[in-house]
């Protein structure tokens, strides 16, 4: 058998040939049997058959397809670069700045301000780690030119893929002249006429703001505004406690800033965790944030140089005074304006209705990301979008919503993946929960980041991982192994049986799988 092996081994170097950028596994296969279990022919006695292979690299026709894309988020140029690895001609139109609301109003400049709020935080405590920083204080000019940097750079890059990919971005504002035409009004004046075999739609979303009195004023301001402040206000209200409010809450209380936050809702971030939510409540409560749930705000008035903010609670009304109110209450798709309901697609409360494949009722019209997705998340909109590329490309693909992980990026960061607890109960799985808390992690501990747990919800039956919930350092990064077990359809055993590097955060995942079996290694052995 070594021998075999040894052979094997020499006419796969001698032999295979892999062009650049082939993306095929293979097998090694016998192909005789004449004595014993195997027969080793003259040449080699294997040959090499290519696998399966589930990344398509080519379109599934020589036909050379024109592919429009409205919108440059995450969502359109993502499936402006797929549509033309597959030999497309793509025309991409975006009205504003590349990169969309994700790079320039979103996604990637908060995380700016979140990455500077962690580095405040620990040198503020460096003592602990015996480090001593004296007279740490805020920059925020020079705060907000670093979030424009990161922004530039990132904006530059999308239009360096644009050109390396060959495609063509038409700066303008595009509508529906039929399914195949699109009329575009130029920024720069003029007007053109782009025609297709097949459009995307990707025109993403915006902050919604609700009709409540007052929220016109000076002083009310969106996510959009709040990322280019003139400086940091003294006080500010927000109203919304999902991912948004929650984010900012994080950034504003550890710099200091007097922070409430009112939610209608029994809880904040009502799609995560019970549990995890617990933690970061209990966080942001040391940090002075006042929480007012099962509440709404019925009112703004102006009172001096701050604003007057009426709120029901459950206790009552009450009036909250602060410098700004930040209305964080979702987003709403932008589908305004684009004749989509003159070409016969569907639009549903402004969402346009799609399939599986991401192609709306009229053929050839797709659309993706905020302005059509269940999953209003910018990591969504760019599968969606190669989805929908592929499909226009000939070939057939589906979407998969089952392994999006979702990501809080507050201090502590929450990250979670499949159902949750309650909702594996309410489907009607009888399920086992493994725990491990992060203050028994080495790496969390050196880090002096000890708020935090991994949580396993596993189907009682197969052991199935049915859901992964993190809250703690990089959990937004540790995620993708909890995604990675429910795309494999993975068991506690298999998590249980890889080896994870030590000492580093990622083992609480480990430990959280063998403690669904009652047998973390790191947890003290209970009575």
């Amino acid at each position: 058998m070594k021998e075999l092996t040894k052979k094997v081994k020499e006419e796969v170097g001698k032999n295979l040939y892999f062009p650049t950028g082939a993306a095929v596994s293979h097998k090694f296969v016998p192909v005789a049997a004449e004595t014993g279990n195997v027969a080793v022919e003259k040449s080699s006695g294997f040959h090499v058959v290519p696998e399966k292979d589930n990344a398509i690299q080519t379109a599934a026709s020589s036909e050379r397809k024109r592919v429009a894309v409205i919108g440059g988020g995450p969502g359109g140029y993502v499936a402006a670069i797929r549509a033309a690895q597959l030999g497309g001609e793509v025309t991409l139109i975006e009205k504003g700045a590349l990169g969309g609301v994700c790079l320039n109003v979103g996604c990637i400049p908060t995380k700016v301000l979140l990455h500077t709020a962690e580095a405040y935080t620990a040198a503020k405590e460096g003592a602990l780690i015996g480090l001593r920083a004296e007279n740490v204080s805020v920059d925020w000019s020079g705060l907000m030119a670093r979030k424009k940097a990161v922004v530039d750079t990132l904006v530059g890059g999308v239009g360096t893929l644009m050109a390396s990919n060959g495609i063509t971005v038409l700066r303008g504002t595009a509508s529906f002249a039929s399914p195949k035409e699109i009329d575009v009004a130029l920024n720069d004046g003029g007007r053109t006429t782009v025609r297709a075999d097949a459009v995307i739609v990707a025109t993403g979303s915006e902050p919604a703001v609700p009709p409540i009195p007052g929220f016109d004023l000076d002083g009310v301001i969106t996510s959009n505004e709040a990322l280019s402040l003139d400086g940091l206000p003294e006080s500010v209200v927000l109203v919304g406690g999902g991912v948004i409010g929650m984010e900012f809450a994080s950034i504003f209380s550890t710099f200091g800033v007097k922070v409430t936050v009112v939610e209608m809702l029994p809880e904040i971030l009502p799609m995560i965790d019970g549990e995890i939510v617990s933690i970061l409540k209990g966080v942001l409560l040391r940090k002075g944030v006042v929480f007012h749930t099962s509440s709404k705000v019925t009112a703004v008035e102006k009172k001096g140089k701050k604003l007057a903010v009426s709120v029901e609670t459950p206790e009552g009304k009450t009036v909250l005074e602060a410098e700004k109110v930040l209305v964080s209450v979702g987003r709403r798709p932008v589908t305004k304006g684009l004749g989509l309901e003159s070409i016969g697609v569907a639009v549903e409360r402004g969402r346009i209705k799609t399939d599986k494949r991401m192609e709306t009722a009229v053929k050839g019209v797709y659309a993706i990301g905020d302005c059509a997705s269940p999953i209003m998340l910018a990591h969504v909109a760019s599968r969606e979008g190669e989805v929908a590329a592929e499909n226009i490309l000939g070939h057939t693909v589906e979407m998969d919503y089952k392994t999006v992980p979702s990501a809080v990026y507050t201090a502590p960061e929450i990250a979670s993946v499949g159902l949750s607890e309650k909702e594996a109960l309410e489907k009607g799985f009888r399920v086992k929960i493994g725990r491990f808390p992060l203050m028994a992690n080495g790496k969390s501990l050196i880090m002096n980041e000890t708020d935090g747990m991994v949580k396993y919800v596993v189907d009682e039956k197969y052991d199935e991982i049915l859901g992964v919930h993190i809250i703690g350092p990089r959990a937004t990064d540790l995620i993708v192994e909890g995604a990675l077990a429910l795309r494999l359809e993975a068991t506690v055993d298999e998590i249980i049986t890889t080896v994870h590097a030590h000492p580093t955060v990622g083992e609480a995942l480990l430990e959280g799988a063998m403690a669904v079996r009652g047998q973390a290694l790191s947890l003290p052995k209970k009575a």
